[in-house]
């Protein structure tokens, strides 16, 4: 039982070190409120750009935004 539990957090962790990996290499992503077609529809069937990513289809991705914030206070921390 404890085998299964423990190969159960190595993948979790393998899984995560490989997004982290992902998010370091390659910060963008392509927006989840218009998957990247840079306009959504609007309630009365308009097309309208994409309030989330400003028309541009691409976002910066929640790992990145994680990186960045540890980068930070570790900066601010050694000053």
């Amino acid at each position: 039982m404890t085998t299964i539990a423990l190969l159960a957090s190595l993948a979790a962790l393998v899984y995560a070190a490989s997004y982290l990996a992902v998010c370091a290499v390659s910060p963008w992503g392509r927006c989840r409120r218009c998957h990247g077609a840079r306009s959504h529809r609007t309630t009365i069937g308009t097309r309208r750009d994409c309030p989330r990513c400003d028309g541009t289809g691409i976002r910066v991705r929640p790992g990145r935004r994680l990186i960045d914030h540890i980068r930070a206070e570790y900066r601010d921390g050694t000053r």
